[in-house]
């Protein structure tokens, strides 16, 4: 029996996972990836590098995504605190094209999203801190580096924070709308 299950695919390729989780009265234990598992379920990704941050409320990161032949699948959770995760669709010939999905993540619910090649992706911090831990099956190179304006009046994203509060990097605030961005083709 897999200790994951796929409990939502909101778009083409992007699964919402649900680990088991073991708890008793000393706490709990849980697999948060399985390559056999994740195989059953269809999931065919060779993950080479492991990231981790950490960041306070307002922290608004993204939506940033590797270009071909660099493109990143990711597998992201959020080991400590809350975050609302986003994943646009910028695969061109794709139906969602330009649609995105998101989805609260936290140390209390341990969902994990799989986001596949042609998704742009961010998040934002609702707790006092956040630690998110993602997973990655290409290395990170900063020649094929992609990202979309976190506030693309286009996509009209919700990030649960009041934009007065929201902590943006520079760089991340001068990216481009999806619009004018480099997407998959």
């Amino acid at each position: 029996m897999s200790k994951f299950q796929i409990i939502a695919e909101p778009l083409p390729g992007l699964l919402l996972l649900q680990p088991r989780v073991f708890g008793d009265d000393r706490g709990y234990f849980m697999e948060s990836y399985n390559a056999r598992d994740f195989s059953e379920l269809g999931i065919e990704v060779e993950f080479v590098q492991d990231n981790q941050a950490k960041s306070k409320y307002g922290v608004i990161r993204g939506l940033h995504y590797q270009l071909p032949p660099y493109a990143q699948a990711k597998l992201v959770r959020a080991i400590k605190g809350k975050i609302i995760d986003v994943a646009v669709d910028i695969r061109k010939n794709s139906p969602t094209f330009g649609q995105y999905f998101a989805i609260e993540l936290s140390d209390e619910n341990f969902l994990q999203l799989f986001i596949p090649h042609g998704f742009a992706h961010g998040y934002s911090v609702l707790s006092k801190e956040a630690i998110v831990f993602y997973k990655t099956d290409e290395f990170y190179h900063p020649e094929a580096e992609g990202g979309i304006n976190v506030f693309d009046e286009q996509l009209n994203i919700d990030w649960g924070i009041p934009k007065t509060k929201a902590i943006v990097s520079q760089k991340d605030r001068n990216l481009p709308s999806l619009e004018k961005a480099k997407i998959f083709e």
